[in-house]
């Protein structure tokens, strides 16, 4: 199946391609500065956490010279995530009249969707690559970039194909997925340190993807170390089930897209 419907999307890669650039174009639609504000968002990013972390008094260890690049990080992994989810919810939904049209295979949706998130990210990552420069890190790790930035596609993507799914036939997810995001986040080791979980919690942990993700970025960035390199790579492979799961239930619920929307 998964073969099968690979070959149906590199057939329409065209299409696939058209619907990332018009995905991109939706996002800077009438801005000023358009595709500029993928290098400058991550730059004020910087600024105001770079800013408040000075004027705070000690919480989280923000006297621990890591802090503030280990927080950066995180944020900067945690947007794309965030994106990918934040759009899924209409990318068969807002696109109903093309899926009732025309012939295609209808996950190209959220890959486009995905795909052209991916492609800020990466834009972003040469401005963290630049602060990193600047505070004078450590990059010897930077070959397993590629792999970890897969991975978190991966995740992406599998959780895009079942949001995107399940917004056709439940309207409710829109009003669900924040408040899930807003948990997740804070069950993601992206404002404190790993360290700051609790022992009896630190394994239990690992089942959340983006434990493993983050951690990983952080490593290949800042040559930390990963404090459970086993449960890392558990937690990384469960981004790359997700995804699985995700065609299986995309495959599953895509035929009644047409008589739903």
């Amino acid at each position: 199946m998964f073969t099968e419907r690979l070959s149906d999307v590199y057939e329409h890669r065209g299409l696939l391609w058209i619907l990332v650039v018009r995905n991109i174009k939706i996002r800077y639609k009438r801005s000023v500065l358009g595709f500029f504000w993928s290098l400058l968002n991550p730059l004020f990013f910087i600024a105001v956490y770079s800013t408040f972390l000075k004027l705070l008094s000690v919480k989280f260890r923000t006297d621990d010279p890591l802090y503030l690049p280990m927080l950066v990080i995180g944020i900067f992994v945690w947007q794309f995530m965030a994106l990918c989810l934040g759009d899924s919810l209409y990318a068969v939904v807002g696109n109903s009249s093309l899926v009732k049209k025309a012939a295609f295979p209808r996950v190209i949706l959220p890959i486009s969707m995905v795909l052209a998130n991916l492609l800020n990210f990466l834009l972003s990552l040469i401005i963290l690559i630049g602060y990193l420069l600047i505070i004078d890190a450590d990059f010897s790790r930077l070959y397993l970039l590629p792999l970890l930035v897969l991975t978190q596609c991966a995740l992406c993507l599998g959780l895009s194909l079942i949001i995107s799914a399940l917004n056709v036939f439940f309207r409710d997810i829109e009003h669900l997925l924040g408040v899930l995001l807003l948990a997740w986040f804070f069950l993601t080791p992206i404002i404190y340190p790993f360290a700051n979980i609790p022992d009896e919690y630190q394994r239990l942990s690992f089942l959340n993807p983006m434990t493993g993700i983050v951690t990983a970025y952080r490593m290949v960035f800042l040559t930390t170390d990963i404090m459970a390199p086993r449960l890392a790579t558990m937690s990384m492979g469960i981004a790359w089930i997700t995804c699985i799961v995700g065609l299986i239930v995309f495959e599953w619920l895509q035929p009644r897209f047409g008589e739903e929307l």
